[in-house]
């Protein structure tokens, strides 16, 4: 992607930059009848829409939602920013927003965003992605977060409470363990072994838990190889090869990854909350816990997107208007809490509708603890398959663990400061 994206922007980031500091025009009324595009990834495309539906059933503004394949869309808004013609808005996976500040892409929105009443209650980690030397560009739209995930019925199988889930990271282990000893196809826990984003979503919390850094406040310098990380990925690997973990979890490159836990045969596993709606349906009764750190604490990745408005848009004013009213009540109970997904602001995490529901109040809750890493090269870096990263994480798990996460934090760092 970077090649693509980052390569192609930098050629016309200080036209960008001037056009989004002068406004594009004079303001105008925010809600005066304008049609606002806005672009999405195709993993948040339901979402935005519901937004803009709601918006647009009490606002004269109208906001049309196109979306594009998840692994096309960065592509599309470098070329796009290359031409000088992004949407009026566009959202981008959060871990995606510190390039995107940086490069100009979206309006700086510092001013606004300072008097918007809600500010202090937004999703910190997700204000903080959208943070480029000071200034802010984007807005939280929607919150992925990851969790433990344990079967009920298997726990009581295993002689475990099922209302007592794991408090650390050694008990995490051992209750796997105890399900684990069931035999049969049972499996103690499930994990994405060949996937680097499942590993930094799922693994990267017991870090934090920990009082741990995987990167530098900067985002410049990898920490990898830090004894709380060294921890973590000891404890993972010797799940597996105690057998502990499925089999498949060493090649686990995340398509199959909800399907193992579908099957009703793993007893926990870390994995994104969305996820229990969708395991709860195939009649799975499950229990919900923070990811906790070797000996205790608790915190979790802050994922989802940021929403931002276009540099190059003539309608900063308009988008403000859209923007400003996602961060609403109305917008993140009538339309994020009532669809079961997890509010932007902090102040919500209990609503009239998570309310009836434990877990998801524990869930929203995470919002204000967890964590979403800041660097301007984090693609190219960690997500990216022929990232450093995912063969420091094939060899922390698999092969020779010291070596590669101190060859692995070495060439991390490299990426980082790339560009």
């Amino acid at each position: 992607m970077r090649t693509r994206g980052l390569r192609a922007v930098s050629a016309v980031a200080a036209g960008v930059l001037l056009l989004a500091a002068c406004g594009g025009q004079e303001p105008e009324a925010a809600d005066d009848g304008a049609v606002l595009t806005l672009w999405t990834r195709a993993a948040t495309e339901s979402v935005s829409k519901a937004y803009a539906d709601a918006y647009n059933a009490t606002h004269r503004n109208k906001v049309e939602v196109t979306a594009y394949p998840n692994e096309e869309y960065p592509a599309k808004l470098a070329s796009a920013a290359g031409a000088k013609s992004l949407p009026d808005l566009f959202a981008a996976d959060v871990v995606f927003a510190p390039q995107y500040a940086s490069q100009g892409l979206w309006a700086d929105v510092t001013d606004r965003l300072a008097v918007l009443p809600v500010k202090d209650r937004l999703a910190p980690s997700h204000v903080k992605a959208g943070t480029w030397e000071g200034a802010n560009y984007a807005l939280p739209h929607t919150i992925d977060l990851s969790v433990l995930l344990y079967n009920k019925d298997l726990y009581a199988k295993a002689g475990l409470d099922p209302e007592r889930p794991p408090r650390t990271l050694r008990e995490f282990a051992d209750h796997a363990r105890a399900v684990d000893r069931l035999g049969g196809d049972v499996n103690g826990t499930y994990f994405g072994g060949n996937c680097g984003g499942c590993v930094e979503f799922t693994l990267w919390p017991s870090v934090w838990a920990a009082n741990g850094d995987v990167l530098d406040p900067e985002g410049e310098e990898a920490r990898v190889d830090s004894p709380e990380m060294a921890d973590v990925f000891a404890l993972y690997r010797s799940l597996y090869e105690e057998g502990v973990a499925a089999p498949a979890s060493k090649d686990e490159a995340g398509p199959t990854w909800l399907g193992a836990l579908r099957s009703g045969n793993v007893g926990i596993a870390p994995a994104p909350s969305v996820w229990l709606d969708a395991l709860e349906q195939q009649g799975l009764t499950l229990g919900v816990a923070p990811i906790s750190g070797l000996a205790g604490g608790e915190s979790t990745f802050v994922g989802g997107d940021a929403l931002g408005i276009g540099a190059t848009t003539e309608k900063v004013e308009q988008a403000w208007d859209f923007l400003s009213w996602t961060t609403s009540d109305e917008a993140q109970v009538e339309v994020v809490a009532k669809n079961k997904g997890v509010p932007t602001r902090t102040d919500l995490a209990d609503n009239e509708y998570s309310s009836a529901d434990p877990r998801t109040v524990l869930i929203n809750g995470l919002v204000a603890k967890g964590r979403t890493p800041y660097a301007r090269n984090f693609n190219a870096s960690f997500n990216d398959p022929q990232s450093p990263w995912l063969r420091t994480v094939r060899g922390a798990l698999f092969g020779d663990a010291g070596r590669a996460l101190a060859d692995g934090n070495t060439a991390i760092t490299q990426s980082l400061q790339q560009g």
